[in-house]
């Protein structure tokens, strides 16, 4: 039986690891090639179609410029906030697989519908000239359609996209050996993003909306297989019941002992199985949130039954264990150093939600024939991620190791993201003031009329390779440090709180938008009208302030371990 090495360990079998079917406990990284190819199929399906909504709702639907962008933006923030859901019901009732596998095939009904959307000209408004003033919009019927696949196609991803994260980390028995999956998790997840973003836009722009969504299809019918066919080899930890009801346990047992004279006495706190542990020993609890402690101390209500193995327990909504109590405390006690990360996500939400735009309004001409997608502009983001991955895993972090005697903790790792992320803002708005004097250069005075700027979209790849050097330091470093701080009956809301992080930004990047619209002039319906080069400026500053904020947290964090 496992010991936690936390307060209270030496008198306590705390939550003891989940056991594992018979037949399922084989792990390790012969399960990598079916997670990763299972991950692989339904990312290139999933971000192939959220990266091309924008423009799928604005040729296909008439859907104004930055309304599109906003719409965009909610359903990428859906898609990010929903596996917390799928995380909660993995950790407390079925646990990873059968919900990865209800995901999928959910995902699969939610590519049918796109499919139908797009092959079947009654689910869609009639076509519309740009250059004409009133174009009409879908019906209720033709929006109900199109945003019930999107529904599903949010509850699909919410069961599948971050517990098998959970999963892939469950087949591994060390820190180290985990925090490398959690790397390659990420740059299998990418490399899946860029096909989408490359491939899978292409053939909906340049060829068929409807040949791209029945590829889309396919391969999540292909994830789905590969899903199946390493069933055998997977490690299953089942549940042990919600752990949530635990935490709930710790707050009301707390609050129901809040008058008991705890000052100056030589309390006695339940460790379980018969045990107790006095104040001021190795099995009390930590000192942090003392407040919560009241929950695990044993009054005279009690009873003492507990210290001779005998008789009835009080009731778990008054006595808790110390365990349950640092559990509790574990999970408080990250959340500032998450609610660090939500303006990093602010900041790409608002770059990935602008710069389709700003392609969209660039020369996209590559080589006398080929012209980029707009919605393929932000690859560059997730090639950097994924070519930043193993230069940072095989020479950065080793050369780091060398001269401080470590490898570069996870917080170190986030810490480096969030300044890297600053310098990518300021390329942003450097790169957006070029587009703009080069635009009023060509056209004068009159730039509203100046739709495309004779400027390479090339240029957009400088901030969004910077940006996604940054995303591969901050969200894997995120996930690692979460999966290690949290409880081990909360390893997928662990793995969750990454993507929780992604949707709050998606979610604050359109307040942050809506907001710059109605008290600024800087985003008109024309951007080439605005000043889009100050909004950029206005997250760099807002993100440097962020990272000082982020710095205050990382000193009066003390790590569960």
């Amino acid at each position: 039986m496992e010991m936690e090495s936390s307060p209270g360990s030496q008198l306590k079998p705390v939550h003891q690891e989940a056991q594992e079917r018979p037949g399922r406990n084989r792990g390790g990284w012969i399960t990598l090639p079916f997670i990763a190819g299972s991950m692989l199929g339904l990312g290139l399906a999933i971000n192939g179609t959220t990266s091309n909504l924008l423009v799928y709702l604005l040729k296909e639907y008439n859907v104004e410029s930055i309304d599109a962008a906003q719409i965009a933006n909610i359903i990428r923030g859906s898609l990010n906030l929903v596996p917390v859901a799928g995380a909660v019901v993995s950790d407390s009732y079925f646990g990873c697989f059968p919900v990865i596998l209800a995901g999928t095939v959910i995902n699969i009904l939610a590519f049918v519908l796109f499919t139908l959307t797009a092959a079947l000209p009654s689910l869609r408004p009639p076509h519309c000239a740009p250059p004409s003033a009133v174009c009409p919009h879908g019906t209720p019927g033709q929006l109900t359609v199109l945003y019930a696949a999107v529904c599903l196609l949010a509850i699909g991803t919410g069961g599948t996209r971050f517990n098998v994260a959970t999963l892939g980390a469950d087949q591994f028995g060390s820190a180290h050996e985990q925090d490398t999956f959690f790397n390659w998790y990420f740059v299998f997840l990418y490399a899946s993003f860029i096909v989408g973003d490359t491939a899978i836009v292409y053939l909906q722009d340049g060829v068929s909306w409807a040949l791209g969504f029945s590829v889309c299809l396919g391969t999540t019918v292909a994830s789905l297989v590969m899903l199946l066919l390493g069933a055998r080899y997977y490690r299953m930890p089942v549940p042990k019941g919600s752990p949530y009801t635990e935490l709930a346990r710790v707050v009301v047992a707390a609050v129901r002992k809040a008058r008991v004279d705890v000052a100056g006495r030589r309390l006695q706190y339940y460790v379980g199985d018969g045990t107790v542990a006095d104040s001021g020993s190795d099995g009390a609890p930590s000192k942090r949130l003392g407040f919560l402690n009241r929950a695990a101390v044993i009054t005279a209500s009690d009873g003492t039954a507990e210290t001779t193995g005998g008789g009835h327990r009080s009731s778990g909504w008054r006595l808790c264990t110390v365990q349950q109590v640092e559990d509790l405390k574990s999970l408080l006690g990250v959340l500032p150093l998450w609610s660090s990360g939500i303006l990093v996500s602010v900041s790409i939400g608002v770059m990935i939600g602008m710069v389709i735009l700003q392609g969209l309004a660039m020369d996209r001409s590559l080589g006398p024939t080929f012209k980029i997608p707009a919605g393929s502009i932000t690859v560059c983001s997730l090639a950097a991620f994924i070519a930043a991955t193993p230069v940072l895993e095989r020479a950065v972090f080793p050369l780091w190791c060398r001269v401080t005697g470590v490898l570069p903790t996870p917080l170190q790792r986030v810490g480096l993201g969030h300044v890297v992320n600053v310098a990518g803002m300021v390329a942003a708005a450097l790169v957006e003031r070029r587009r703009l004097s080069v635009m009023r250069a060509h056209h004068g005075a009159d730039e509203a009329l100046g739709w495309v700027t004779p400027m390479s979209v090339l240029w957009l790849l400088i901030p969004l390779a910077i940006v996604g050097v940054g995303e591969a330091l901050h969200f894997p470093g995120n996930m690692a440090f979460y999966y290690q701080e949290f409880p081990k009956t909360l390893r997928s809301t662990a793995t969750a709180m990454a993507p929780l992080l992604i949707a709050m930004g998606f979610y604050l990047s359109t307040v942050f938008v809506d907001v710059v619209r109605r008290v600024t002039a800087w985003l008109p319906g024309n951007i080439n009208q605005g000043r889009l080069d100050n909004v950029y400026w206005t997250v760099a500053v807002t993100a440097t302030v962020n990272f000082g904020y982020f710095l205050v947290c990382v000193c009066l964090y003390k790590s569960r371990k």
